[in-house]
């Protein structure tokens, strides 16, 4: 029974997040019942986060085992072929039989996109959080590289979660300004540069500010991202002072930290693993 890695990338603002439920559509349950359709049985699909509604990916990871002998690019045009255009599966690895993409995973990288100016550029509403008035960007950064290393961070989680421990560990934690005035090489590029992933969005209209937050960690919490990003433009406001976000951090108090924002500006960037979980080259296919 092979098993295969996948890799995806959606826009989620349609969907309910990752986790199939019995009422709405979900992003595991599109791929489930796209699979049932080609391996005659039911598939269990498990993906490397369970990424809420409205927040989209680049790079998803997820896993399956089919009993019927199939190679990597079929599976790449098969699901592609019966998922809906907001849904694509980017590449296909053979991987171990015992891979997990949610336990293996060495870490994560998120982004949470802030559209700061007065007036919301229409074709970026499904993917920002629109904040006018000005931000203390440099403030928020400092903030921002405070809570690299290993912390607990129980008030960053949803209330009411439901974990072992509250502590993780942030390899990386960044603001960074990126201007849409004018040529976009010198903005977008040096963030491509810096993470290594492309995340340039074709823009029609000029005259905003694109604000994100780039965090790799080796797992998150419920919300825990949105929180962040929430507490971290209380200070880039001028509500709260740099070091607030210590005594944030200390406190292990939800109610301490900032707002969760709006799920649309945030996005799964990267899962990674140890190279030596997978069996088989990579297979791609141009979708």
């Amino acid at each position: 029974m092979p098993r295969f890695k996948v890799t995806l990338a959606y826009d989620g603002t349609d969907f309910v997040g990752w986790q199939r439920q019995a009422s709405a559509t979900s992003i595991q349950g599109l791929l489930e019942d796209a699979l049932r359709a080609f391996d005659d049985r039911d598939v269990t699909v498990i993906g490397a986060g369970r990424t809420d509604a409205g927040v989209h990916a680049l790079g998803q990871a997820a896993a399956f085992s089919l009993d019927r002998a199939i190679d990597a690019d079929t599976i790449v045009r098969a699901l592609n072929a019966n998922l809906p255009e907001a849904v694509r599966v980017l590449s296909a690895h053979e991987v171990a039989p015992t891979f997990n993409p949610r336990f293996d995973a060495r870490s994560k990288t998120y982004r949470y996109r802030i559209w700061n100016s007065a007036v919301l550029d229409p074709f970026e509403r499904r993917y920002v959080w629109h904040v006018p008035g000005a931000l203390d960007v440099e403030a928020m950064h400092a903030a921002a590289r405070r809570l690299e290393g290993r912390h607990d961070f129980a008030a960053f989680q949803a209330a009411g979660s439901d974990v072992v421990t509250t502590e993780r560990t942030i390899l990386s934690s960044r603001v960074s300004n990126l201007s849409t005035t004018g040529d976009t090489e010198d903005t977008e590029e040096k963030s491509f540069a810096r993470t290594g992933f492309d995340l340039r969005v074709p823009r029609v209209l000029r005259g905003g500010e694109l604000i994100c937050y780039d965090v790799t960690a080796d797992g998150f919490l419920r919300h825990m991202v949105r929180t962040i990003v929430g507490t971290l433009v209380e200070i880039g406001r001028g509500r709260r002072r740099v070091e607030w976000i210590d005594e944030v951090l200390a406190s292990r108090d939800r109610g301490a930290a900032g707002p969760t924002v709006p799920a649309a500006g945030l996005f799964l960037v990267a899962v990674k693993y140890d190279e030596e979980i997978v069996d088989s080259p990579q297979s791609t296919v141009d979708s």
